[in-house]
């Protein structure tokens, strides 16, 4: 992994607060990637599933909606999770303020590709890759041994004891939901947790996304099309800016965010271990011109050091294991060199390529 990035960084926020009428070549997309605004009426009703969680929790119904959301759209909305909504509220408010500090300020943070942990304007470091209309900051959160709470921001007063906070509640229902979609699969409630290593074992970090304003919204994007490396996602979004697309057949269709709603999409490694049977589905954000966007994505990863291949129960006769496995270390290495890069990383895996 290299040390240093490719080019000087350049935060996206400062570049958007001068107010440049036109955006810089480096972040406009090929015509083929630029965003796609949903211009039919079918489109625009179309939505991913929103599951009441007190409709699925311990039912078998519920388990049906759950493996139908997850074979086919690879995301749902869910409500009633259990993680507390005037939590959510303070720490995405508490991260909008962070990136209200002056840019000195959040420099004292700046990542490396090493890691990528602290605060960032670029995902891979492919020399003169077309960028993305976005700052982050990333931070690991499991195992709690490679957590470095001194690596996360001190302003403003109390997120730090936030990030504390809603990193429990939302471990714990990544514990919960990982039961949930091992039964839905017809496995042992336990049985996909082992596959990712173990409770004591799972790694988790979150990464929260700022969008600033954009002058030309049609010509970039705020993340490049990608489906997750790890386990699942759990996002919590912007209520009052949509800017999350999902790929459905050839188009995409924008989320539109159910108040106090998770969304959750399954990553690359569930649909490894599943054998194919869910879908980590591609998705991307766009930008407007108008308001800035936080939305604050939680990763739940399997253990970074064990091979990563399909469940044994899930592999038959009339469906044979579609994917050589691999370590979650060294696939998400090929991703942090790379980028967002559609389905491309998952797919080098298939089999029968």
């Amino acid at each position: 992994m290299a040390t240093c990035w490719p080019e000087p960084i350049v935060s996206v926020q400062s570049l958007s607060q001068t107010g440049v009428p036109t955006v810089p070549n480096r972040y406009v997309k090929p015509a083929h990637q630029r965003p796609v605004f949903n211009t039919t009426q079918s489109d625009a009703e179309m939505e991913i599933p929103v599951l009441d969680m007190d409709d699925v929790w311990g039912k078998p119904e519920g388990l049906r909606l759950v493996r139908s959301a997850c074979e086919e759209w690879g995301f749902f909305q869910m409500v009633n999770h259990g993680v507390n909504h005037s939590l959510m509220e303070s720490v995405r408010g508490a991260w909008r303020e962070f990136f209200e500090l002056p840019l000195d300020e959040k420099r004292k943070y700046a990542n490396s590709p090493d890691t990528y942990e602290g605060y960032g304007s670029r995902l891979g470091v492919v020399k003169d890759a077309k960028l993305d209309w976005s700052d982050y900051f990333f931070l690991n959160y499991l195992p709690s041994s490679i957590r470095s709470p001194s690596k996360w921001p001190s302003q403003p007063p109390k997120i730090r004891e936030l990030i504390e906070e809603y990193g429990e509640e939302v471990k714990k229902l990544c514990e919960r939901l990982t039961e949930t979609l091992s039964e839905s699969l017809g496995l042992e409630p336990n049985h996909l947790m082992k596959a990712l290593g173990g409770e004591d074992k799972v790694g988790a970090s979150l990464r929260t996304n700022y969008y600033p304003k954009c002058p030309q919204p049609h010509l970039t994007l705020g993340l490049s099309s990608h489906s997750d490396p790890g386990g699942i996602t759990i996002l919590l979004p912007d209520e009052k800016v949509a800017g999350l697309q999902v790929r459905r057949g050839d188009g995409w269709i924008t989320v539109k965010s159910v108040p106090n709603a998770l969304i959750v999409n399954i990553g690359d490694q569930i649909q490894i271990l599943s054998n194919g049977i869910y879908k980590s589905v591609e998705h991307q954000v766009i930008v407007n011109s108008g308001m800035e966007r936080v939305s604050l994505a939680f990763f739940y990863n399997p253990r970074s050091d064990i091979p990563i291949g399909p469940i044994e129960e899930l592999v038959t006769e009339n469906r044979p294991a579609l994917y050589k496995p691999i370590r979650f270390d060294e696939y998400r290495s090929l991703i942090r060199q790379k980028g967002p890069c559609g389905k491309n990383q998952v797919d080098s895996l298939l089999l029968s390529r």
